[in-house]
């Protein structure tokens, strides 16, 4: 779930179902999403992201040539608006942008541009696009289109990324007195039909990472009339929930809110026109719900992560057969309640599962003696039944400096608290050395989002542990918004959050522990640590300078960043304002009568469905 209208460049996850089921988006993974905090009208419902009793929509029939999936409940169909994975997850097939992540895989491919260059100062790329590409009403993508789709990110009110194209990739542009962006001014020409430059203000080492999301899909050059110099074709309601005009695989076709979704094949798609008919998602929160209809009646044919709940879900069920280059776990699982045995496949995604701390409200020395009490990987094991990886960085290991091996490498030689191990003994000692004792407690008060079933189970283990070195914690719930509302004020000691990717790059996670942007006196603080004064607090404080003065896209400027990163992981490890808990694993289970590539680590909302072939069902 992303704060979007009060934090920027941020995404926060919810672990719902059991599993580690993240619920947000900006690529973001899971079931809720950001629908817990918008009232949005959808589909002619309106819903407010509370879970929903839902309807069970009628599914195509076994013979239809037609994906039948499950989502949870949608916000919208507006690129720029959407930051929900159940959102994304259908914009993902009705729109392309310029560059894509193909299957989900975190390596970056042109989908509308054919060819970039690049400056020798990094700083101007020139973009060429694909020659005869329509949208779904019958036009041709041009530069222009993405003219006026990017100058949409940037100023429409519509928009919840305009920092992606403001402040990340950083594209020129001009701001006001009070420092907010004048329209019109973005540095992004259309030099020819099929030529886009954007000028940057500086270098990113990540400008074709970012291009690769959703948020900058093409539209229509003024399909909508909600920037400047634009009457609009058609109105806002009707584009975001009825009508959405993109280039991608599939023609928006049919949402009614909390039943169902569906989209078409585009017969004249630029790439690999749809194998299937259609998708069809069924729109469920309720993850019982899901298992019921997609592994109890296998009315789904492909089911992800949380839709198979831990509650029902078996791990001695999975058998590996085989991993692949990319790290995903290949197999089956079964026998399901339906008796059938399904093709596996489980990938760690880019995100990470924390314990945050405010530093004014608990003493090191207890954020200290909570390092040392948790074994992440046991938590893994007995709360999420394996699915999932203790985590020792906040970084993930997929794209931690030089790789999964220098992670689990630096960790296990250096983490201070213990490898996979719960060391009371250690915990006490630091507690005592503090001045505690038997007749000198301490005490704090974790807040957990109230939809999860998962993190008070691992507030309990951390709690009967704790209590034997002198710290009495007690778990508290909140409904998620709440939850962030009250970090934003300062008026949380402990919480449990997460954090899924932008772009694949460690920055995006570790701006989170620069320490002057986590002093909730701020307006919008993009942690809630309070975290300054401290030696730790300086050492992550010039580490993250050091990233921001190194951003070009060059190995020596990457190297230097690199440092830097260990730096702030060890500044983390010091203070404990973040406490690593745990990676999760995206898994898929399919019916054999699906073909469809295996998704990668960008998740499986970023995956489009063109490839997808179905055979028999019966």
């Amino acid at each position: 779930m992303t704060d979007t209208d009060n934090l920027s460049r941020r995404r926060f996850l919810q672990a719902t179902g059991g599993a580690a089921s993240a619920v947000a988006l900006a690529g973001c993974t899971g079931d809720n999403e950001d629908s817990s905090q918008d009232t949005t009208t959808s589909g002619g419902e309106t819903t407010t992201g509370e879970e929903t009793t839902t309807e069970e929509a009628d599914a195509p029939g076994d013979d239809a040539n037609v994906l039948r999936l499950i989502n949870s409940t949608m916000s919208t169909l507006d690129p720029i608006k959407a930051t929900d994975t159940a959102s994304g997850t259908v914009i993902q097939q009705v729109f392309d942008g310029l560059m894509n992540y193909p299957n989900a895989e975190i390596e970056v491919e042109g989908q509308l541009a054919t060819d970039y260059e690049v400056s020798d100062d990094f700083q101007t790329y020139t973009l060429t696009l694909k020659e005869g590409a329509k949208f779904h009403d019958g036009t041709e993508v041009t530069a222009d289109d993405f003219v006026y789709s990017l100058e949409r990110l940037a100023a429409s009110d519509n928009s919840r990324r305009a920092y992606f194209i403001l402040d990340s990739i950083g594209v020129a542009h001009e701001t006001d007195d009070d420092d907010n962006y004048k329209p019109g001014t973005m540095d992004v020409t259309a030099e020819d039909d099929y030529t886009l430059t954007l000028e940057l203000s500086e270098p990113f080492h990540a400008v074709l990472e970012m291009l690769a999301y959703t948020s900058f899909a093409v539209l229509p050059e003024g399909v909508l009339g909600d920037i400047d110099g634009y009457d609009g074709q058609m109105g806002y309601q009707e584009f975001s929930t009825a009508n959405p005009i993109g280039a991608g695989p599939f023609e928006f076709d049919t949402w009614s809110s909390n039943t169902e979704a569906e989209v078409t094949k585009f017969d004249d798609y630029h790439g690999d026109t749809a194998s299937v008919d259609g998708i069809h998602w069924n729109i469920m929160s309720d993850s019982q719900a899901q298992y019921t209809y997609g592994t109890v009646n296998q009315n789904a044919d492909i089911i992800y992560g949380g839709q198979l709940p831990t509650s029902q879900y078996n791990r001695d069920k999975v058998t590996i057969e085989e991993t692949d280059d990319l790290g995903r776990d290949l197999g089956t699982y079964g026998e399901t309640a339906s008796g059938t045995t399904m093709d596996y496949s489980a990938i760690s995604p880019i995100g990470a599962f924390y314990m945050g701390f405010n530093s004014d409200a608990v003493p090191k020395a207890v954020r200290q003696a909570a390092a040392y009490a948790l074994n992440q990987q046991e938590a893994v094991n007995q709360i999420f039944k394996g699915r999932g990886e203790g985590s020792y960085h906040f970084t993930p290991p997929s794209i931690y400096p030089d790789g999964p091996d220098a992670y689990d490498k630096h960790a296990k030689e250096n983490y201070p608290y213990g490898y996979n191990k719960t060391q009371l003994d250690k915990a006490r000692k630091v507690m005592e050395d503090a001045g505690y004792g038997p007749d000198n407690r301490a005490s704090f008060t974790f807040t957990v989002y109230e939809s999860s079933s998962t993190w008070p189970d691992l507030g309990k283990l951390l709690r009967d542990k704790l209590a034997s070195a002198y710290v009495d914690m007690s778990i508290d719930t909140a409904p998620f918004s709440t939850l962030l509302k009250r970090g934003r004020n300062g008026n949380l000691e402990a919480y449990s959050l997460g954090w899924v990717m932008d772009y694949p790059a460690p920055d995006n996670f570790l701006e989170l522990l620069y320490p002057p942007r986590t002093d909730t006196s701020l307006e919008s603080p993009t942690s809630y640590f309070n975290w300054s004064g401290t030696d730790a607090s300086k050492q992550a404080k010039q580490a993250w300078e050091k990233v921001q003065n190194n951003p070009q896209p060059t190995d020596e400027h990457k190297a230097k960043r690199n440092e830097a990163y260990i730096k702030m992981e060890e500044a983390n490890w010091e203070d404990v304002v973040l406490l690593p808990t745990y990676h999760d694993i995206s898994e898929r289970f399919s019916y054999d009568w699906v073909d469809a590539p295996h998704h990668g680590a960008a998740e499986y909302s970023r995956q489009m469905y063109n490839n997808v072939e179905i055979g028999d069902r019966s």
